[in-house]
């Protein structure tokens, strides 16, 4: 196992996330969905009212790897739980324990911060990531299918709100 230095990601780590987040969407094949930029990275992260918060893992000082969340719901429990929206270790950097330091950190923020659960969502390709998730306690859960709306679909949508329909 190699210990990582991990920290907040601040304002001057825009640039390093955005080349993680490019580097993530490459992994998973999906570089040309990629439409962030550094100014709505810092916008969104470090703005006047933040949409999620990001831990950057670094190997003498080298950035290594990265975890990205914020905060959701659940009725059923009347807390808030925590999202794990990305997480992700640079290739040269995997099976050394990166990835379990990342998300062990983001654990330690939801029991910190009291919430309910953790979640997050793998692609069903992705094995290694599978066994890892698996290995620490965290279930699939099969009977749920995630539903996404994104461009027209969701503009159509929201145009049903405003005229009433």
């Amino acid at each position: 196992m190699t210990p990582a230095l991990i920290s907040p990601a601040t304002p001057d780590d825009v640039p390093v996330l955005l080349d993680l987040i490019r580097a993530l969407a490459d992994y998973e094949k999906l570089t040309s969905t990629v439409v962030a930029t550094e100014a709505s990275i810092r916008e969104s992260l470090f703005g006047a009212s933040p949409a999620a918060e990001a831990i950057i893992a670094r190997v003498d000082d080298e950035p290594v790897g990265f975890a990205l969340w914020f905060h959701n719901y659940s009725t059923f429990l009347g807390r808030r739980g925590l999202y794990l929206e990305d997480l992700f270790v640079t290739p040269a950097w995997r099976s050394q324990g990166i990835g379990r330091q990342l998300l062990a950190n983001v654990a330690a923020v939801a029991v910190a911060r009291d919430c309910g659960r953790m979640e997050w969502s793998v692609l069903d390709w992705n094995d290694p990531a599978i066994r890892a998730y698996r290995s620490i306690g965290a279930a699939p859960m099969d009977e749920w299918t995630i539903y996404r709306l994104t461009g027209d679909a969701l503009r159509s949508l929201a145009a049903k709100a405003s005229s009433g329909r």
